[in-house]
């Protein structure tokens, strides 16, 4: 699933910015454009993930997962369709990008509060590097897939997500049964998700982990500007795009695989915040470069220290909420990573607009240091965090829950 996706969304973008590019649009303009995309996903991510959070915990999540994916599936075909007619406009592209944002809100929730039911909590951070793995490696060859596939036949990427999304479809269908965490009958579904929210507010520890992200990758997003960088700084085309948006995807890839073999155990807080400072030194010197080495090499870092920093907080995240919480605290955080991505996306791409691309990546990396060091006195506890193991009472609650009755 992850390779169609990251496949299809690299081709939109691409798309979107050479449809505006060659309509007369300037640079400026045309980031415009992407900043619009990353919007028109956001929105429907933001106004539905705390119903989807509260679906995930009351319905079931592998059913939940497969209706998203078939949503995307009827995305990929439609896009594929209108390229290969040649009537592949800038409408097009918006209303698909509103459709997306509505199928991975529901989406997030559902998947990743999926995974503790799947292993022994002993093993979750474990499971969590291989997880990452396993979509870092859609990332890596989502992008060149689209971008190379699209050198070909530009309608070629889209069917071939087709494809792929189809046999999502039938891998989650071979999942078996798994434990659905207990429904509060007497709770309303307006209650839940705010009972949901007001954990994520009274845990400083979720709180600080999940804002963190929120605001360095929402301030130092360069994922949206690639095309930018692509066509008219570094001069690479869709070949050189795909191997721009492979590269994060290779250093979370290998950082993932490294904690599979040798996963974190002491000082994580602090390692989560050097992590993110590392992000944004990073983003500020690939927003400077224009070498096509330099370049690779900067994105190479940030997607490396993003994962480093993904797999502390969400493991951290998971370890600390209840079973029966987890698929409305996913959801908050689901609503989070949109609102860094695809609302990072609409603010870099707004940024661009206004000031430039170049001194937008500047001035985000900028931002998500000074982010770490308000975050550090803000939330202290991320400092003085040094392993995963969630407080005594909830390991004590969770242990009497899942004692016989």
């Amino acid at each position: 699933m992850t390779l169609a996706q990251y496949a299809m969304l690299l081709i939109i973008g691409w798309q979107t910015y050479n449809l505006a590019r060659d309509g007369g649009m300037s640079i400026a303009e045309a980031s415009g454009q992407l900043a619009l995309i990353g919007l028109l996903q956001f929105l429907p991510l933001f106004i539905l993930t705390p119903f989807s959070g509260l679906a995930a915990d009351r319905f079931d999540r592998r059913r939940l997962g497969q209706l998203t994916v078939f949503l995307q599936l009827l995305c990929a075909a439609a896009l594929g369709w209108f390229t290969w007619n040649g009537q592949i406009t800038l409408v097009v592209l918006y209303a698909v990008a509103i459709v997306l944002g509505f199928a991975r809100g529901f989406a997030g929730p559902a998947l990743s509060s999926l995974a503790p039911n799947l292993v022994p909590k002993a093993i979750l951070p474990t499971a969590i590097a291989l997880s990452s793995i396993s979509w870092q490696m859609g990332m890596i060859g989502g992008p060149a897939l689209g971008g190379y596939l699209y050198a070909i036949m530009p309608a070629l990427p889209y069917l071939v997500a087709t494809g792929l999304f189809t046999l999502s479809l039938l891998t989650l269908g071979m999942i078996g049964d798994v434990p659905q965490p207990a429904v509060r009958r007497d709770q309303r579904p307006i209650g839940a998700i705010v009972d949901g929210m007001r954990y994520v507010v009274h845990n400083k520890m979720v709180l600080g982990a999940i804002t963190l992200d929120l605001f360095a990758v929402f301030l130092a997003g360069a994922n949206a500007l690639l095309p930018v960088f692509a066509r008219d700084i570094l001069q690479v085309g869709e070949t050189g795009l795909a191997q721009l948006a492979m590269a994060p995807g290779i250093g979370a890839a290998l950082t993932a695989a490294y904690f599979s073999f040798r996963p974190i155990k002491t000082n994580v807080g602090p390692k989560m915040l050097g992590a993110v400072v590392v992000f944004g030194v990073a983003t500020i010197v690939f927003g400077l470069s224009t070498s096509m080495i330099l370049s690779l090499a900067m994105l190479f870092i940030i997607g490396a220290a993003d994962m480093f920093s993904v797999y502390i907080r969400q493991s951290l995240i998971q370890l600390h909420t209840p079973d029966e919480k987890r698929g409305r605290v996913s959801s908050v955080s689901l609503l989070t990573i949109s609102a860094s991505n695809e609302g990072g996306d609409a603010f870099s791409g707004a940024l661009a607009y206004v000031i430039g691309p170049v001194a937008a990546l500047v001035a985000g990396g900028a931002g998500a240091i000074i982010t770490v060091a308000l975050w550090s006195r803000l939330f202290p506890v991320l400092r003085t965090t040094k392993t995963f193991d969630p407080p005594e009472e909830l390991q004590d609650d969770e242990a009497a829950q899942a004692a016989p009755r």
